[in-house]
């Protein structure tokens, strides 16, 4: 599935992803797929999605060919954004916004979960648009728990968010059977 990490410390904050795509049991790992990065740029952000490997394309889509206002400078201004985007991914993309998991959802679910990293910091959207901003790192995906427990030894003794970020999804590639190396990152100067 794969390991996207998002860590803020001084004043950088970087974005850090596996390059690994998985269809079923089938691994295509970087050396064979042209667009393996999983980091997405839309305007001054950056943004790294996990879930089914179509999400990112369809995402990158319906930025590009706008229709509807997006903002992620702030946590309610992503939410804002991702109910817009949910509205859009039905109309223009055919979603189909229930499962047989998800009979007990409170709301239609996107089946998206992504982090962002910006100038305004770190922030993580669920696929019911659930939408948090951390003070430190998060990870997600498959990779995400060996991600986490990699940058939570590793934040208190290295300085370069990057380095700490590199670190979370290296983890994942070696553990996880959804990730792989190489390591795509961007790191962001964070405002203030």
């Amino acid at each position: 599935m794969s390991t996207i990490v998002v860590v803020r410390k001084g004043r950088r904050a970087c974005i850090a992803a596996d390059t690994l795509t998985t269809l079923g049991d089938l691994r295509l790992r970087a050396a064979y797929d042209r667009h393996h990065d999983k980091i997405q740029r839309c305007g001054d952000s950056f943004i790294g999605i996990v879930g089914s490997a179509v999400h990112s394309l369809v995402v990158e889509d319906a930025f590009r060919r706008g229709g509807f206002e997006y903002d992620f400078s702030s946590r309610d201004g992503i939410f804002r954004t991702f109910v817009g985007l949910h509205a859009i991914l039905k109309e223009r993309y055919y979603l189909q916004p229930t499962s047989k998991n998800g009979e007990d959802d409170p709301y239609e679910t996107s089946h998206i979960d992504a982090v962002i990293a910006n100038r305004h910091g770190i922030f993580a959207v669920y696929a019911l648009r659930d939408t948090s901003e951390f003070e430190r790192f998060w990870a997600i995906g498959s990779g995400a728990a060996y991600a986490l427990g990699a940058m939570h030894a590793l934040y208190d003794r290295l300085d370069d968010a990057e380095a700490i970020a590199r670190a979370g999804v290296a983890a994942g590639a070696e553990f996880d059977t959804g990730s792989d190396l190489p390591i795509t990152s961007r790191v962001v100067e964070l405002e203030g």
